[in-house]
């Protein structure tokens, strides 16, 4: 669906607004890409409030690049995993009125949205996101979604913990879809990387008192990227923070929501800083057990016995992971998803992290109070062995048996 094709009413309805709410011009504040406007009292009580929409659409542009064939100067073949501004994303809203359901989404420009400073995602944290990639078809026209309904249950599962309603699977992956093919031009040569796409659920109506926002957004917008790590392909390096903890039991460790990653932030810097990659979090009870790292979750392999943290409510269950558990069975190996202590990772042959942004990425090192231990990496691996045959199936390089990709024509 090309934004250009959308009603005259619709366009109408995606004009931002330019004054606040007794008519002064809105003061706007930038904050990671949303504008803010400052204009009119906040407040989760006021009806007059309800009846104003308090968050708005960038004007659609009448220019509709999804058919062009390559997004602009990219260096393809150095291409990082950074924010490269596309041309569309997709919009969706659940009003009071709908209760609790999402009735129809559009695709506008890509741009700064509007939320009243009272909303529900700035003041309480009340949001999910998801991470997911297109590839390009080899060969022939066309794109790829890797297990595109385990994301939109597993938003499902986040809001119904954030006390949000969430759009079906269908309309997910429709959206998904949509916002694909209107951004073709972004989706990296074949081998050359992926779109990433990054739908988000946020409380986007005005609540002052400590509530579920009466309105919600879902939003995806998408950037082609590259590796995660600075490091490409090669190993990384890992240090055990054994002070900060990544979530606790009975919190949300669980689910994708916003609020578990800025706390991760303090400790992810302190580490690379000395040198490090990423940092790996133990339990915050016993002080021994691997949890997960920063953005992915993590496997250690001893003699052939691939393991990784069970899902208990402090890890994500992350799609990824799962694809890689089940692949692993299937070339013979023997999985094991149970509490793996840090005794268990120094004197494993083999680590790896698992995540849709790395994909699989072997661990050279780990270090851990002071200590370093190092691991097997390289060819003859087991995560290497993974990695190429979940790739191949993401990328369309080999045949998928399970069913797992989607379509994106």
């Amino acid at each position: 669906m090309a934004a250009a094709a959308l009603s005259s009413a619709a366009k109408g309805a995606l004009l931002p607004r330019a004054r606040g709410a007794h008519g002064g011009l809105a003061r706007a504040l930038l904050l990671g890409g949303a504008s803010v406007t400052a204009g009119g009292r906040g407040g989760g009580g006021s009806s007059g409030l309800l009846r104003r929409r308090q968050s708005s659409l960038p004007q659609l542009d009448h220019v509709d690049r999804s058919d062009e064939e390559s997004g602009g100067e990219i260096d393809w073949d150095n291409l990082g995993f950074g924010l490269t501004p596309t041309d569309y994303m997709y919009v969706m809203r659940s009003s009071p009125e709908d209760l609790g359901a999402f009735p129809r989404g559009e695709l506008c420009r890509y741009g700064n949205i509007e939320l009243s400073p009272s909303s529900g995602v700035l003041n309480y944290a009340q949001g999910l996101f998801e991470g997911m990639k297109a590839y390009r078809r080899p060969g022939r026209p066309g794109y790829t979604l890797f297990r595109p309904e385990e994301n939109a249950q597993r938003m499902q599962h986040g809001a119904e913990r954030m006390c949000m309603p969430a759009p079906s699977v269908d309309q997910f992956v429709s959206a998904v879809k949509e916002t694909v093919l209107a951004n073709r031009r972004w989706v990296p040569p074949q081998g050359k990387g992926a779109l990433y796409l990054r739908p988000l659920l946020m409380g986007s109506g005005p609540i002052l008192g400590l509530a579920p926002a009466p309105e919600y957004t879902f939003l995806i917008y998408a950037a082609p990227v590259g590796n995660y790590f600075k490091e490409g392909l090669a190993p990384i390096n890992l240090v055990v923070d054994d002070e900060f903890h990544r979530a606790m039991p009975g919190g949300t460790g669980g689910v994708k929501t916003i609020a578990n990653y800025a706390p991760v932030l303090k400790a992810q810097m302190d580490a690379k800083s000395k040198g490090f990659t990423d940092v790996l979090y133990l339990d915050s009870v016993h002080k021994r057990y691997l949890e997960e790292v920063s953005s992915c979750n993590v496997f250690v392999v001893k003699g052939g016995v691939v393991a990784t943290p069970a899902i208990r409510g402090t890890i994500l269950p992350g799609i990824t992971r799962k694809s890689v558990v089940e692949l692993a069975r299937d070339r013979g190996y023997k999985v094991e998803e149970r509490l793996v202590s840090i005794d268990d990772l120094i004197d494993a042959d083999e680590v790896f992290c698992t995540g849709t942004a790395v994909v699989v990425a072997p661990v050279s090192t780990v270090t851990y109070q002071g200590r370093r231990h190092e691991f097997r990496t390289g060819p003859d691996t087991v995560s290497q062995e993974l990695y190429t045959t979940l790739t191949s199936i993401q990328m369309g390089l080999a045949e998928d048996s399970k069913g797992w990709t989607v379509a994106v024509d």
